[in-house]
């Protein structure tokens, strides 16, 4: 879709930091230079968002997380890195930050504080709409992914601050953040949010693992416990020969955008802060409980060694049964839970390896680099180890009833390119921009049906704040190119008669992902339907246990980063 849709351009348009422009054939000797599987896997810091009292009695705590600049050993061949990290103090920041263990029903409140520089480390493109600070520094505002909190702690865009909130965002409303924690047992994990600039403030470390248990919900599964329930956080970079992380200087098209490109992709695959790491495994159980935090990068994971993993739990929630895959498909922001059993292996080794073209899904092949993401060195016996059966049901959450629908919405993804050179400058929800009034005021305690109309070429990961769904199915559009230019002409679907192409095929759910979720895979070309619950997670759609109408409310935004800071995303307001 062609538009001479343009942001204002600021002067000095892109702070160009460190990175200039490599080839790739550079970036990829470099790359190659590093030997794979030579350290360890890291097991991030821990910190506990509750208080254990006497008598098995949990109270509140309180945290208080920086954000730093700092230096960061990403391999060992390889000089140390200049990256942001979250930590306690500089010294103990690390990337990924630590893991927030939080207990169901047991307060947790942070204080986030800004640390950082008064110049960013990469390339910050001044031509999106982005936070522009008035006295200098680098903007940034946590979101705790897949959490249900309230609005003024949810991390929202405009929420951002500078070092010592010298200067703020319009919708930053507090110091503290306050998490409930009173949503289901699963896996959350936070990370920047800032207007503009969530793309590189991720890239520069800014990423970590939230974790809510529920021990009388999650003790009778008796599922792997203590060091055998580790998280994994994905992503991939491009390093410098000096180690400094490279971040193209130059956009795709810079006559509109200086610096921003529409997908980052590097060769270097990263698990919890090192690359191709190794991991020593007992012939037993494990518990990975996968993040994908990639800009752009979809991953396919499979073992070398053809061993299952069985899937427990996908986002936030469990899943009602565990599923046995031998494949798992993550796109950016998606989280899955699985189980591997290594007593199973016939092998002493196996590498969890990646299979997904990129651009997801019809892109380049992977290559000898980022095909590898782990390694497992397996023990050759384990004479200590107690052989726990899978439990046959997990929990058991409320079933998705369509029939509760209280309202239908139609969510359709655009991409515009420059007129002239025909290269992508920005993507958009319905042909509106971030800051265009909001039109989706679903009213607290009840449930809408979306339907996620894909019109763009590659597949989008969409992440719904405060909202769980379900979903229902995907359905192929024919004859797409004639209801393409009725959208562009009309932008409504249900007069450019939706139901007329959307008759091709149809995708089921897979049984993986039949939970509740916070984020759904949308391919192109294809109507994603999703029963979004816009209340607790219980047969009864009780209300939050705070005012989920306050200011500055939520958004719905694509999760592959370059595209939520050039405009993929969009204003939530709920209404009592």
């Amino acid at each position: 879709m062609a538009t001479e849709f343009h942001f204002v351009l600021l002067l000095c348009c892109c702070f160009l930091a460190r990175s200039v422009s490599v080839s790739q054939e550079r970036l990829h000797q470099i790359a190659s230079s590093l030997e794979m599987f030579v350290d360890e896997l890291p097991d991030m810091p821990k910190l506990k968002g509750y208080v254990a009292r006497r008598g098995g009695v949990y109270a509140p705590a309180h945290l208080e997380i920086g954000m730093f600049e700092t230096n960061w050993k990403f391999h060992r061949d390889l000089p140390e890195t200049r990256v942001f990290a979250y930590g306690t103090r500089k010294e103990r920041a690390t990337v990924p930050g630590p893991t927030i263990e939080a207990l169901q029903g047991v307060e947790t409140s942070v204080r986030w504080e800004n640390h950082l520089p008064s110049r960013h480390i990469l390339p910050w493109d001044r031509s999106l709409a982005t936070a522009i600070p008035k006295h200098g520094g680098v903007p940034t505002v946590v979101h705790l992914h897949g959490g249900i909190v309230e609005p003024e702690s949810d991390g929202n865009s405009m929420a951002w601050f500078t070092a010592g909130f010298k200067d703020s965002g319009p919708a930053w409303k507090k110091i503290n953040y306050s998490y409930l924690n009173v949503q289901q047992p699963g896996n959350l994990w936070y990370h920047d949010h800032a207007l503009g600039l969530t793309r590189v403030n991720l890239l520069a470390g800014l990423v970590g693992v939230y974790t809510i248990r529920s021990p009388s919900i999650e003790k009778p599964l008796k599922l792997p416990s203590g060091p055998y329930d580790r998280s994994l956080v994905l992503f991939d970079r491009n390093f410098n020969k000096d180690g400094s992380l490279y971040m193209n200087s130059t956009g795709n098209d810079p006559s509109v955008h200086p610096q921003w490109q529409p997908q980052y992709f590097g060769d270097v695959i990263i698990v919890n802060g090192k690359a191709w790491p190794y991991m020593n495994v007992q012939r037993r159980k494990y518990r990975f409980r996968i993040v994908n935090v990639a800009n752009a990068r979809y991953f396919t994971l499979a073992l070398s060694n053809g061993l299952s993993m069985i899937q427990i739990g996908s986002d936030s929630t469990y899943l009602h049964r565990p599923v046995t895959i031998k494949k798992l498909v993550l796109g950016p922001s998606e989280i899955a839970d699985i189980i591997i059993d290594f007593n199973k292996s016939s092998t002493s080794k196996a590498i969890l390896r990646n299979s997904a073209p990129y651009p997801f899904p019809e892109g380049a092949k992977v290559n000898d680099l980022n095909s590898n993401v782990l390694k497992f060195v397996i023990q050759s016996i384990n004479s200590e180890v107690v052989y726990e059966a899978m439990p046959r049901t997990l929990v058991q959450n409320p079933r998705a009833n369509k029939n509760d629908s209280a309202q239908t919405r139609y969510i359709t993804m655009y991409e515009y390119d420059d007129s002239k050179t025909g290269m992508e400058t920005s993507m958009r929800f319905n042909n509106l921009t971030y800051d265009a009034p909001v039109t989706e005021t679903p009213k607290q305690g009840t449930s809408e049906l979306w339907h996620i109309i894909n019109l763009t070429m590659h597949s989008h990961t969409l992440h719904i704040h405060l909202g769980l769904f379900v979903v229902l199915k995907q359905t192929e559009l024919l004859h797409m190119m004639d209801f393409q230019m009725c959208m562009e002409m009309m932008n409504d679907a249900m007069m450019c008669k939706l139901d007329k192409y959307a008759k091709g095929k149809v995708i089921p759910t897979p049984a993986n992902e039949g939970n509740w979720k916070n984020v759904v895979k949308t391919p192109p070309g294809f109507v994603t339907t999703i029963l979004v619950q816009f209340s607790m997670l219980d047969a009864h759609h009780t209300l939050y246990p705070f005012n989920a109408s306050a200011e500055p409310g939520y958004v719905y935004h694509c999760h592959m980063l370059d595209h939520e800071d050039n405009e993929m995303m969009r204003p939530l307001k709920i209404v009592q």
